[in-house]
């Protein structure tokens, strides 16, 4: 168990809490709630980029974090893109369903294709790319955007961005596993019996 993995496991403790301090928020209206909730995803947020640097620096990496890193990630986000798409009215403006079902329609693609990957032939091997790590900065902005109450114009230009790189990195991903399932002799045609 590394200081990485560690601070990981953190992240993941977090987000029952920064859910629960969102939905105390809807409920009554109450700042406090919103501001923990803030800065609660803040925290975490900016804990992603700690442990990746402690694990490169300290080279604690290990196939635990390559696990758990992604996992927290997209933990937060989900829950933070699902809460902020409910009608919160009126304390706190909606994400638009086309940004929830891109957040949402790319995890869901990506965990069939890394099943159907581990399936056919063992530990698939995932390389993160920019775009990646772009779309989650993205998606942690326009999350950010609604908690911070900030105005409405220029959210719409962080949501179509967020929503575009995701997309991309979607795409890119799902190339990545058909060239390891094209490269695997499971994939290839056996002959006929004779």
């Amino acid at each position: 168990m590394t200081t990485a993995n560690k601070v990981t496991i953190f992240r993941i403790l977090l987000i029952p809490f920064f859910v629960v301090e969102v939905l105390y928020y809807v409920r009554a209206g109450e700042e406090l709630h919103r501001w923990l909730a803030l800065a609660t995803f803040l925290f975490a947020s900016v804990c992603d980029g700690v442990d990746g640097y402690i694990a490169r620096r300290y080279n604690q990496r290990s196939e635990l974090g390559a696990l758990l890193d992604p996992l927290a990630d997209k933990l937060l986000l989900v829950s933070g893109v699902v809460l902020l798409s409910l009608d919160n009215t009126p304390w706190l403006t909606q994400l638009p369903l086309w940004f929830t079902g891109t957040v949402i329609g790319r995890d869901v693609l990506l965990l069939v294709g890394l099943v159907v990957v581990y399936v056919t032939m063992g530990k698939p091997v995932i390389r993160p790319r920019w775009i990646g790590k772009v779309a989650t900065v993205l998606q942690m902005a326009a999350v950010l955007w609604i908690l911070l109450k900030l105005p409405a114009d220029g959210f719409d230009w962080v949501a179509a961005a967020a929503a575009l790189c995701t997309g991309v990195s979607g795409v890119w991903y799902l190339l990545d596993g058909i060239q390891q399932l094209s490269a695997h002799p499971t994939s290839s045609a056996t002959p006929p019996d004779k």
